[in-house]
């Protein structure tokens, strides 16, 4: 059988310089990340539990308490960072000293594969060979997220929020390039299916001894506006129930409310909009516990 090498087994220099391109961007991403105070993945695992939501209104709850805030979509098939938060179509500067992200109206720094496509609906393609190009794809979307950390002046920034796209794959690619990583919040629903996906985010993140693991339960009910009442969206108690058998804190309960998807969707992050709203509140106190957490590590 042939033995193939990984980067880590080549000690010498190759002649299509591949090995080295691959340690001087490494050497890059390492550069830009020592000015950020803290690196912040929002990931779940699992689809369909509204965590770019929360990533874009999280990052506007933390700008609006005074920090420098930058946010790098991971999810490059199907990024929607830049439009929640209010930056699609925006243009991005080619600078000696990198690429300059698009700036959102809440001070947000944004960096996501649509201000890279010229059009809305333009599905991403890679290049590759004509047989075999999910064997690339891989190496290739590793390739653009390294990018993403390394070849963008970031600048100095207090926290970093990476979104990372569903499955437990691309948060092991993460950790892969990112092996500090200062924090992990884990959105999820009540419900079991959630849990039990989510469940396995957990386990990657403890294996990989990530500082700080935390839980964000979403749209854990809705009250109705009218006479008070509060209808559950999901049957059981899967984030209470996870923080129990996993031993990880439950950080943020995030009540639904329509009005935060509609107009995070218009590019308006609801913490803006409806500052006082429970699910806005829930936002800002889980952004307290994110700053809490820079601030003691820092100490």
């Amino acid at each position: 059988m042939r033995n193939i090498r990984t980067y880590q087994e080549v000690s010498h220099e190759t002649e299509s310089g591949l090995l080295e391109q691959v340690i001087e961007q490494q050497q890059r991403l390492s550069e830009r990340l020592s000015r950020v105070r803290a690196v912040v993945a929002v990931a779940s695992g699992k689809g369909g539990v509204g965590k770019s939501a929360v990533t874009a209104n999280l990052a506007a709850a933390l700008s609006k308490r005074g920090l420098a805030i930058g946010v790098a979509d991971a999810d490059l098939n199907g990024p929607s960072l830049a439009r929640m938060l209010g930056v699609s179509g925006a243009h991005l500067a080619d600078r000696p000293d990198g690429v300059k992200p698009a700036r959102s109206p809440t001070g947000v720094q944004v960096i996501s594969m649509e201000l890279l496509q010229k059009e809305e609906d333009a599905p991403l393609r890679w290049r590759e060979p004509s047989m075999g190009g999910f064997i690339w794809q891989s190496t290739l979307e590793t390739g653009v997220l390294r990018e993403f950390l390394g070849d963008v002046d970031w600048g100095d920034l207090d926290v970093l929020l990476i979104d990372v796209p569903p499955g437990t794959d691309k948060i092991v690619r993460l950790l892969e390039l990112i092996p500090t990583l200062d924090q992990m919040l884990l959105v999820t629903t009540p419900s079991e299916t959630s849990r039990f996906v989510v469940s396995k985010s957990v386990r990657l993140a403890k294996e990989a001894d990530v500082a700080t693991v935390a839980l964000v339960a979403n749209m854990t009910g809705h009250t109705c506006p009218s006479c008070g009442h509060v209808s559950h969206l999901f049957t059981g108690e899967g984030a209470r129930r996870l923080q129990d058998e996993a031993d990880v804190p439950l950080w943020a309960e995030i009540p639904f409310d329509p009005q935060l998807g509609a107009d995070t969707d218009a590019g308006t992050p609801f913490v803006i909009t409806e500052p006082m709203a429970q699910a806005s509140q829930a936002l800002f106190s889980l952004a307290d516990r994110v700053a809490a957490q820079v601030e003691d590590r820092d100490l």
